[in-house]
């Protein structure tokens, strides 16, 4: 075969064949040797012409570098060298490598090399180079002393050949290689030729790191594929590799391939948030500005929950997306993805966007409101835990609201509204009424609405009951009993079941009662409010209380203090003797001082009364007391019946003591005029009590004192036909009489002319008298009537007596052994009816028929007044005169009398007395 070009460094040889220089930048150079030109060569060196190094000359370590020219084949070829390396004693001589630079480049890792001693011979290696024009390369051998610096080291027929190796395979083309980064990149040498066993296979970086193959793959006989894997490659690792197979023999080498590594792209900003929902975002990407490399075949959003540790990758298509299905009120983080070409071609994601989405509305209100303790003015309640699903928002409000009705109606609420802390589900509401209905709800409420809870009712316990008002306290105070009534308590704090009154008495005006008295209880059912004390002592004050009771006890006791009423004193005369004594103008009573009670007695009263007829049947009881004092005179004045005949102080009657009516005695300014004999009396005896304004009356009847000589009563018509035929016989012929003298007297009157009335008027009454006597013996010597019978037709005083308007406070005790009187008596002539001197208004003798039919129709059924005018040049004092003479004609029937001017020359011509039964 023949060479292109080489180096035998023969000295004949083409010296355009063989282009070779020594390095620049080692330590020493080759040494050329001819060895028919050294006579006295070492056995040790091979004879011929040849390049050698003698590692005893240089120092350990130091190199010698051997350029051959630079190569740029077509086709394919071989550089074909021989080599030496002995060592007499076996030593290393030192390590020689040959070196495949590409032109322009580094000279990178040696692609073969031996070291050791190998025997006084040469050595035939092959270099395989797959470098093709308009590439170059240079082949670089370079020597390296041993440490054992002996032996020597021999190049020789650098040649190259424009065949294969055969003793190292050649690579096919080795193409560039273009992965992201963090990829595997992986390259691929495909060899032809016969590979040794102890054939080695690596990648050189044209930086000089060495790389050894993953893995050799023999397709056939002599070929086989070498891969190559550099794990998770970066930036860095960018450059230029190429597959080298090392033996003795030789090696192959391929081209240079590059690795090309691309940063996948990464957007400079973060996306734009557009808009944003409870439930979406709508963002802009903003992918103008990367890092990394591109193109950008793909855009992807990468958004998860800021606190979640998932997240989500969507493809987009558009500068604008929008994010669906997000929960309410959560932060997101979301960043784009950019992709490149290739495996692992999408880059980090940008700077990321914060942003949260809205709350949306709660779902419901909470549930499960209870309460977990109940007292009477507290109520400790607890429901569900909130969650978000629940509550849709981080940020919320709980609010418990409560109301219930205070006061007595439901015309008041008090309402209040309190915000719970946050995560709790606990609350005691404090200061509430006691057995109180309590309306409570639960509002859930966050920045987009709020839920209302169902109200839900809890009762209070109940309570003592507070106190009731004593202004409720109302009362009726009476002698002996006490009227109490009260209200509920203003707060209940529950169901009353029991009113407690306790009452003591704790003063008293009359010493017989003990006080402090007793203290004594009654119990009232809840709708009992009122209560009558009886039993009570009068004139006592007692102490009361009051107070309520529910399940949980009795509550605040109300005070009061109330006084009964003093009560009227008490006579001792169930056994009440007959008067001591008994004269025409007096009778002698026996007076007993009279029992108080409730006050003591301040005064007594000796009241005398005329016995008129309406006083003839009075029961017991039917008479009321005198509360009026009225004295002798004033009784006169006035028309009364009756007067205070004495007023005695209680100190003057602590026994009983004699008192003698019409003693003519003045008692604490009370007259006690003598008794008129004709007139029939009552004596009555009055206590009376008094304190702190209140007065109570008693009276009793004591003594009856008759008249001398009573009328009788008229006969029943059934029982004295004869008698009351004969009378009626008399008045009716009394009448015609007195009819014509009236007749006369008014047509003397009218005429003027003076008529002497003296005689006419003595007949008259001559015949008046004898007919009133025959009357008297009639009734005296027939009637069988009782005496107190015949006391009611006495006739009526010269007095108009008016009727007693004044209340009486007690009622009369009135002794059945008073109602008979003294036994009759004939009374004197001494004494005048009129004794008053009480005057009526003068009547007309024109009118005395109607004056006599009024008279008829008035109470008593009779009259016996006395009219008179006085005119001017009356003397008072002929009155006196006449007094004595006008009494022996005055009849003790009625009559009646009416004053006239006198006639000149007849002094008893002042006045006509007439007599009238009907």
């Amino acid at each position: 075969s023949l060479s292109t070009a080489g180096c035998t460094f023969e000295e004949d040889g083409d010296p355009n064949q063989c282009e070779y220089s020594q390095g620049e930048d080692d330590d020493f150079s080759w040494e050329l040797v001819r060895s028919y030109m050294m006579p006295h060569l070492t056995a040790d060196l091979p004879h011929g012409s040849y390049l050698m190094v003698n590692s005893s000359q240089h120092a350990p370590g130091q190199k010698a570098h051997l350029l051959f020219q630079a190569l740029s084949e077509n086709d394919t070829h071989c550089l074909q060298f021989s080599y030496f390396m002995y060592s007499r004693d076996g030593h290393s001589p030192g390590t020689l490598s040959a070196y495949v630079r590409v032109t322009g480049g580094p000279v990178g890792s040696a692609v073969w090399n031996a070291s050791g001693s190998h025997g006084r011979q040469w050595h035939q290696a092959e270099l395989a180079v797959s470098l093709f024009w308009p590439s170059e390369y240079q082949v670089l051998f370079e020597a390296v002393v041993s440490s054992e610096r002996r032996g020597y080291l021999g190049l020789d027929d650098i040649l190259l050949l424009n065949y294969p190796c055969s003793k190292a395979p050649h690579f096919s083309r080795l193409g560039d290689v273009e992965v992201n980064a963090g990829q595997n990149a992986t390259f691929q040498c495909v060899a032809a030729g016969k590979a040794a066993e102890a054939e080695r296979f690596l990648m050189q970086r044209q930086s000089g790191e060495v790389v050894p193959a993953a893995s050799v793959k023999h397709i056939s006989h002599r070929r086989f594929l070498a891969t190559f894997q550099l794990d998770e490659v970066s930036k860095e690792e960018q450059d230029l590799y190429r597959c080298v197979t090392q033996s003795s023999r030789g090696s192959g080498v391929s081209n240079f391939a590059e690795l090309i590594v691309k940063e996948p792209p990464t957007p400079i900003a973060p996306p734009q948030l557009l808009r944003a929902g409870s439930t979406y975002l709508i963002i802009q990407l903003n992918t103008n500005s990367i890092i990394g490399d591109g193109p950008i075949v793909r855009k992807e959003i990468e958004y998860r929950m800021t606190s979640g540790p998932w997240s989500e990758v969507h493809a987009v298509n558009m500068q604008t997306y929008k994010l669906w299905h997000l929960d309410p009120d959560t932060e997101y983080e979301i960043s784009v993805l950019l992709t490149r070409p290739g495996e692992g071609g999408t880059g980090k994601p940008g700077p990321p966007l914060i942003s949260r989405t809205k709350c949306a509305e709660p779902m419901r209100a909470p549930k499960g409101l209870a309460f977990s303790e109940i007292q009477s003015r507290q109520l400790t309640l607890q429901w569900e835990p909130l969650g978000y699903n629940l509550t849709r928002c981080h940020t919320y409000t709980v609010s418990l609201c409560y109301r219930y009705f205070v006061g007595t109606g439901h015309n008041q609420t008090f309402r209040e509204c309190v915000k719970m802390e946050r995560n709790a589900n606990r609350y005691t509401i404090k200061n509430l009424l006691p057995y109180k209905n309590i309306h409570v709800k639960l509002i859930l409420s966050n920045p987009e609405g709020r839920k209302e809870g169902k109200e839900v009712i809890f009762q209070t316990d109940e309570d003592v009951p507070g106190g009731i008002a004593s202004e409720s306290l109302t009362f009726t105070p009476l002698e002996d009993m006490i009227f109490l009534k009260w209200e509920e308590p203003v707060e209940p704090n529950g169901l009353i079941t029991q009113y407690e009154i306790s009452y003591q008495s704790i003063e008293s005006s009359d010493p017989a009662v003990n006080v402090p008295g007793p203290r004594r209880t009654v119990s009232k059912l809840r709708n009992e409010t009122y209560h009558v004390f009886s039993n009570l002592h009068p004139g006592t004050t007692y102490l009361f209380s009051v107070r309520a009771r529910t399940g949980k006890g009795f509550g605040q006791t109300a005070l009061t203090e109330i006084t009964t009423n003093i009560s009227a004193p008490t006579f001792d005369y169930g056994d009440m003797p007959s008067p001591l004594s008994e004269s025409e103008s007096t009778i002698t009573v026996l007076l007993r001082p009279a029992q108080g009670r409730g006050a003591p007695i301040s005064t007594y009263q000796v009241i005398v009364e005329e016995d008129r007829p309406k006083k003839l049947k009075r029961e017991l009881g039917g008479q009321e007391c005198f509360p009026v004092p009225l004295t002798f005179d004033d009784a006169v004045s006035r028309g009364s019946v009756h007067y205070f005949g004495a007023e005695l102080p209680a100190s003057s009657l602590t026994e009983a003591k004699p008192f003698t009516v019409g003693d003519n005695q003045t008692y604490s300014g009370y007259w006690n005029p003598p008794l008129e004999p004709k007139k029939a009396y009552l004596i009555y005896f009055q206590a009376m009590s008094n304190l702190k304004g209140e007065t109570r009356l008693n009276c009793v009847r004591i003594a009856r004192k008759a008249a001398c000589k009573e009328s009788k009563r008229p006969l029943e018509v059934s029982q004295h036909s004869e008698e009351m035929g004969l009378i009626l016989g008399i008045c009716a012929g009394g009448l015609i009489v007195l009819i014509i003298l009236l007749g006369a007297i008014i047509i003397v009157i009218r005429k003027g002319k003076p008529v002497n009335m003296t005689k006419a008027t003595i007949n008259y009454r001559h015949e008046k008298t004898h007919m009133m006597s025959a009357i008297d013996r009639s009734f005296t010597d027939q009637s069988t009537l009782q005496e107190d019978e015949r006391l009611g037709l006495s006739f009526m005083d010269t007095h108009n007596y008016s009727n007693r308007g004044d209340q009486r406070s007690s009622m009369v005790n009135e002794s059945s052994s008073l109602l008979g009187g003294s036994p009759r008596r004939q009374c004197g002539r001494k004494g005048s009816p009129y004794h008053t001197g009480q005057l009526h208004p003068a009547v007309r003798v024109a009118d005395l028929l109607q004056h006599i039919n009024q008279m008829k129709t008035a109470e008593g059924y009779g009259f016996k007044q006395e009219y008179e005018s006085f005119f001017e040049g009356w003397d008072a004092s002929k009155k006196k005169d006449k007094t004595k003479g006008r009494q022996e004609h005055v009849s003790t029937y009625d009559r009646h009398r009416v004053k006239l001017h006198p006639l000149l020359g007849d002094p008893n011509s002042d006045y006509i007395n007439a007599n009238y039964i009907d």
